[in-house]
């Protein structure tokens, strides 16, 4: 599976955002899970879905501080 980019998360909506990222986590701790019982045939899918964790929360912090700033202004 390929990484998640960055400038497709920008288009997408928060609550979508939202929805990939609790999915994302669930495929981890299955993940981690295949890993711990010696299960896990590609152990490079747990650096790239927690990249793309960290990418998903970066985009939805980055959504809140612009709503914070075009609050004030």
């Amino acid at each position: 599976m390929k990484p998640v980019k960055s400038d497709a998360l920008r288009n997408m909506k928060p609550g979508e955002i939202e929805t990939k990222l609790t999915d994302a986590r669930e495929e981890l701790m299955k993940l981690r899970f295949q890993q711990v019982t010696g299960q896990l045939a590609d152990s490079s899918r747990l650096r790239v879905l927690k990249r793309d964790i960290a990418r998903m929360m970066t985009v939805l912090r980055e959504q809140g501080n612009a709503e914070v700033v075009e609050g004030e202004g």
